[in-house]
């Protein structure tokens, strides 16, 4: 029943290798649209496992959750970079990361009337603050400008969750995979009418250098195989389940900060946090409500 859990925390240990990446590549300037151009873009490279698989069209009622999914996850990462781009990137994900699961949450039970109870609920609780706790930074300045774009990147995310659990109640999890990918990657393609971001794309050669280029390479590329976990976990898990399953993201921030603490102490040239014994008591005792948390919805 529960084969989903693992799955999804291979798939978070990825994820914070890709959101490693980001945060050395997000240091400097941000352009939103394009960011999203670019993950949009090459998610759509999936399509070359189509010859391998049995690939049909989908019903009009698939294609409908389809492209719900595709512009959800679209616009969730460009509230999100735009937020990126005006605020600090380790303090817009975790604001994401504390609201997303409770919309899931909300929206399971409005909509399709999936609830959880006893234990998962405790479990649920504790997961949601464990992550508070290991990915909030001390000081965290809030603006309307700020709530706006975080909140809106939580409802768009959390919506894509949803609709992608009802694209594989009517696609197999390869086809779903793949038409969600392909169809991401052609509403992206209409960006190119911008000028702007054309201009960005074809003339601005400052901003991916090589190794900025190697290193978005390689972030993308953790966070596909994150993705294709993710979703393989989403189609095995059930809908009342999902809140559960995103609250587990904490155990991402958990991977990240063992991969930032390793950095800040061994190669500090590349990457240095805070690494106080007050911010490592807060992050410790985040993992320790995140692995009581994992223990109530196993036993």
């Amino acid at each position: 029943m529960f084969s989903w859990i693992f799955i999804i925390i291979v798939a978070y240990f990825f994820l914070s290798l890709s959101a490693f990446g980001d945060k050395l590549i997000l240091k400097g300037s941000v352009y939103p649209k394009l960011y999203v151009f670019y993950v949009g873009f090459l998610g759509g490279f999936i399509a070359f496992l189509i010859p391998f698989i049995h690939f049909s069209l989908p019903s009009p009622q698939a294609f409908l959750w389809i492209f719900i999914e595709a512009v959800t996850f679209i616009l969730g990462l460009y509230f999100m970079y735009s937020a990126v781009e005006s605020f600090d990137a380790s303090r817009v994900a975790p604001v994401i990361g504390a609201f997303q699961p409770l919309i899931i949450l909300s929206l399971s039970w409005i909509f399709f009337d999936a609830l959880i109870g006893g234990k998962d609920i405790l479990a649920f609780v504790v997961l949601i603050l464990g992550t508070i706790i290991i990915s909030f930074e001390s000081k965290l300045k809030i603006s309307k400008k700020f709530l706006k774009l975080t909140l809106l990147a939580a409802l768009m995310f959390a919506l894509e969750f949803i609709s992608l659990k009802l694209v594989f109640g009517h696609q197999s999890f390869l086809e779903g995979l793949i038409w969600t990918r392909i169809v991401i990657c052609a509403i992206v393609l209409f960006f190119l009418l911008d000028k702007k971001i054309r201009k960005e794309i074809f003339e601005k050669r400052n901003i991916f250098n090589k190794a900025t280029g190697a290193l978005f390479l390689f972030s993308q590329s953790m966070g596909g195989l994150a993705i294709f976990l993710q979703n393989f976990a989403i189609s095995l898990a059930p809908i009342s389940y999902l809140a559960i399953m995103n609250a587990l993201r904490g155990l991402q921030y958990v991977f990240l900060f063992i991969i930032t603490l390793f950095f800040s102490i061994f190669l500090p040239k590349i990457l240095r946090e805070e690494t106080s014994k007050k911010a490592i008591f807060r992050k410790v005792s985040g993992l320790l409500l995140i692995i009581i948390g994992l223990f109530i919805l196993l036993f």
